[in-house]
């Protein structure tokens, strides 16, 4: 028998009313048998739960009974930060701290108030993944948690783009974030200073992880936040390497917000001149490499023509010459 479900099942019916076993037994994952015997264990304790047979009947607290033991746990209270990210806490390991705390909280709100929140809650759901990609696996996720959190150094083996793509490290992770449903560790590979020695890490990426004995002091100086915000203006910097000028129809204009990115879009809106009488504009867009601007660009199709750079326009013109021949097209009859 837990204790902690025999508290939950009492929070359940000060904050839910009435419920029936199965009800119950549904909430907490449990057979309707053991909901039925935990109920018969509250009753014997002296707790005063009422049985209504019956169509609609159930179980319920006799009226102007609460109880006031709604005290967290220390799980409980790291999971308070993701009550509204189920999916988030489930990747973290905190499923089940997420749903005791939320009960806890709506147990000790007064009637008006916990009816509110749970109309509140019916309303609104967050779903951090992005379209069209499958959520990535982080098994060493909630490793990195617990490393965070007490300051312990992790042993990782990393799969990165460049060479050589197997790499090992000694982690010292200060921090956890989740950016469009992927999850990225922060950590310092040497001891020093936050703003020279950290560093991003993708967690989907790490092969292997063990987490050892040994501490480390996280820098007073170090804010997640402003790490967050100084590593992403520093990746736009670098991401754009260069620029490319082209030609677009209006319905590929239309289309730009589908099939490049936003950065792309703005640019187009901010410099785009009408040229001939079509519709048509000219515009200088950001790009990344010519690979990366090749494959963005021909989602437009006919809808873009580019003008320059050379390179980037032989490799455009070199792909459609490659899918002409694939499709067994050798000229316009």
């Amino acid at each position: 028998m837990s204790a902690g479900r025999l508290l939950s099942v009492l929070l359940l019916l000060q904050s839910r009313g009435r419920m029936s076993a199965r009800a119950i037994a549904e909430e907490l994952g449990v057979s309707v048998r053991t909901a039925y015997r935990d109920v018969e264990r509250l009753q014997g304790a002296g707790v005063p739960v009422c049985a209504e047979p019956g169509r609609g009947g159930g179980y319920r607290l006799l009226d102007g009974y609460r109880t006031r033991l709604t005290g967290m746990t220390e799980g409980e209270a790291r999971a308070l930060l993701f009550a509204g990210l189920p999916d988030a806490a489930a990747d973290l390991g905190l499923a089940a701290e997420v749903s005791a705390a939320r009960l806890k909280l709506l147990a000790a709100l007064p009637t008006g108030a916990r009816e509110e929140a749970a109309r509140t809650a019916t309303v609104f759901h967050v779903d951090a993944p992005g379209w069209y990609r499958e959520p990535e696996q982080t098994p060493y996720l909630p490793l990195f948690v617990e490393a965070a959190l007490t300051r312990r150094v992790v042993e990782a083996r990393y799969r990165r783009w460049r060479a050589p793509q197997e790499v090992s490290r000694r982690l010292r992770p200060y921090g956890l974030v989740l950016k469009s449903g992927v999850w990225y560790v922060v950590a310092a590979t040497e001891s020093g200073t936050a703003t020279a020695r950290a560093a991003t890490y993708r967690v989907a990426q790490v092969l292997d992880a063990t987490l050892s004995d040994e501490r480390f002091d996280r820098p007073a100086d170090f804010e997640l936040g402003g790490y967050w915000a100084s590593y992403l203006a520093d990746f736009e910097a670098r991401r754009w390497t260069g620029t490319a000028t082209i030609r677009l129809s209006p319905r590929g204009r239309r289309r730009l917000p589908d099939n490049v990115s936003p950065e792309v879009v703005r640019a187009v809106d901010a410099t785009a001149t009408a040229v001939g009488g079509d519709g048509w504009v000219e515009a200088v867009v950001p790009t990344e490499s010519t690979a990366h601007a090749c494959g963005e660009l021909l989602r437009l199709g006919a809808d873009v023509e580019v003008l320059a750079p050379a390179g980037l326009r032989r490799a455009m013109a070199d792909t459609v010459a490659a899918l002409a021949r694939a499709y067994g097209v050798t000229g316009r009859a």
